[in-house]
């Protein structure tokens, strides 16, 4: 297995660094498939008789792993560089696609979160940073740009695998022309096996395509000073083990815990909830399944394009400021959403867009922001650390949104009324995370490495 290793990916000289990203994109766009989940939610309620919280449990397991595989692994993938990281992500992926399969052909849901969410999980949170220190050190004078390249990919997985999953569903279920059809269990586990196949192929592609920059590699004309210029922004470097000793650190953590809580919960129920928005008083909705898929896809371009566009935009405006707008602005949408949303689907549609790019924004930004406060020496595994928060918030958004459901009624009677509760629950979240990012300030001189010229007499200690 000596081809996956670090040293067989490093760049020749002249190597365009533009192919970097095209490798990255393929990973990302096939892990991004996990936001798709909702598309196929209804049918494995269904199946399996379970409840929206059971079957939203198999979405949270695999965020939870994502974020504890990326904490635990984020050293070895530093050390072992992408192409070893993408096989590896690549085999757990589709390892949890084939075991999840198993579990709905055979009735049993433990399986689907063994595989789909614990197996499956572990491939996400390889594959989430496996590219990203790679895209940073090739791109130094855009950290930005940088990982809105890489992780817009995830964002934009699910605006391919929602169509071509209802595609998929219909034509392998013979009844899907009838009136109020919902796919059967059989046609969604013949949907995985279809996926575990298309995506080993895409990701060996991107671990096969990735290269680093050698030792010392600078852009043309490349100068690090000017880059020095904003406050928050660093040419000292902090170990991984030393960053989590910071307060910046966890205050970004909870920053981002808070963005993506209150993301995570609208995309995790994205296809019922806007049919349940404008549900008539005969129980039917004006907005029928396949539309609801559609509008899965239009988040997914909402996620996609703010990963990108927010992350760039954070380049010149700063990572701190754009945090602002993310989870500031953020909180008077979701109020407007909550209380107005269902006067009109323009409006519903709008919200939601926004919602979801802010969303997008802040995954994207964050490597950049820890790159600008701990440097690039480890920050790979100090972004799969910090990954924890979305871990924490892959189980507290759809619970907070489902447990809100469930007692409003059953899938399927609900309204725009049953999501006030969830909803505004997540607009204090946001502003809990406003708040946070304001007192976020540059770290401490005592967790800087030390440089050649002059060390540091002492291990730092936790900061107060």
């Amino acid at each position: 297995m000596g081809w996956l290793d670090r040293d067989r990916t490093i760049a020749p000289p002249g190597f365009n660094r533009w192919l970097v990203p095209p490798a990255a994109l393929a990973v990302h766009l096939c892990i991004g498939q996990a936001y798709a989940t909702s598309v196929y939610k209804t049918a494995l309620v269904k199946h399996f008789g379970a409840s929206l919280t059971e079957i939203g449990v198999i979405f949270s397991i695999a965020i939870v792993m994502l974020g504890l595989s990326a904490a635990i692994m984020g050293t070895w993938v530093d050390k072992n560089g992408p192409r070893k990281a993408m096989f590896t992500s690549a085999m757990f992926w589709v390892s949890g696609f084939l075991i999840g399969s198993l579990g709905i052909f055979t009735h049993q849901l433990w399986l689907v979160y063994l595989g789909y969410g614990f197996v499956g999980g572990i491939g996400l949170g390889i594959g989430y940073i496996s590219p990203v220190s790679t895209l940073i050190k090739w791109f130094p004078d855009r950290p930005g740009l940088a990982t809105g390249m890489a992780i817009m990919g995830f964002g934009g997985g699910a605006l391919i695998a929602s169509p071509v999953s209802t595609a998929l569903l219909k034509m392998y279920d013979p009844t899907s022309g009838a009136k109020g059809w919902v796919a059967s269990g059989d046609s969604v586990g013949k949907l995985f096996l279809t996926l575990a196949v298309v995506y080993l192929a895409y990701m060996l592609f991107g671990a096969f395509t990735i290269k680093v920059p050698a030792d010392g590699w600078k852009p043309a004309g490349f100068d690090p000073a000017k880059v020095k210029a904003a406050k928050l922004v660093t040419t000292e470097n902090v170990s991984a083990k030393n960053a989590i000793k910071t307060k910046q650190f966890w205050l970004v953590w909870i920053a981002l815990f808070c963005n993506v809580t209150a993301g995570i919960g609208i995309l995790e129920q994205a296809a019922p909830m806007i049919q349940d928005f404008f549900r008539q008083s005969d129980g039917a909705s004006l907005v029928s399944a396949a539309v609801a898929a559609g509008f899965v896809g239009l988040l997914s371009i909402g996620n996609m394009a703010g990963r990108f566009a927010w992350s760039s935009t954070s380049d010149v405006t700063g990572r701190k400021r754009i945090y602002m707008v993310y989870l500031g602005v953020g909180a008077l949408l979701y109020t407007v959403l909550a209380l107005a949303g269902s006067t009109t689907t323009i409006l519903y549609v709008a919200l939601a867009f926004l919602i979801i790019s802010f969303y997008g924004g802040g995954f994207a930004t964050v490597p950049a922001y820890l790159r600008d406060l701990f440097g690039t020496f480890q920050v790979g595994a100090i972004h799969g650390r910090l990954l924890t928060a979305w871990s924490a918030a892959g189980v507290a958004g759809p619970l907070i949104v489902n447990a809100f459901l469930d007692a409003q009624g059953t899938p399927g009677k609900l309204t725009a009324a049953s999501y006030q509760p969830a909803l505004l629950t997540m607009v204090a979240l946001l502003v809990v995370g406003f708040i946070a990012n304001l007192l976020v300030n540059p770290v401490d001189a005592r967790f800087h490495e030390p440089r050649p010229d002059r060390e540091r007499s002492h291990e730092p200690a936790m900061e107060a």
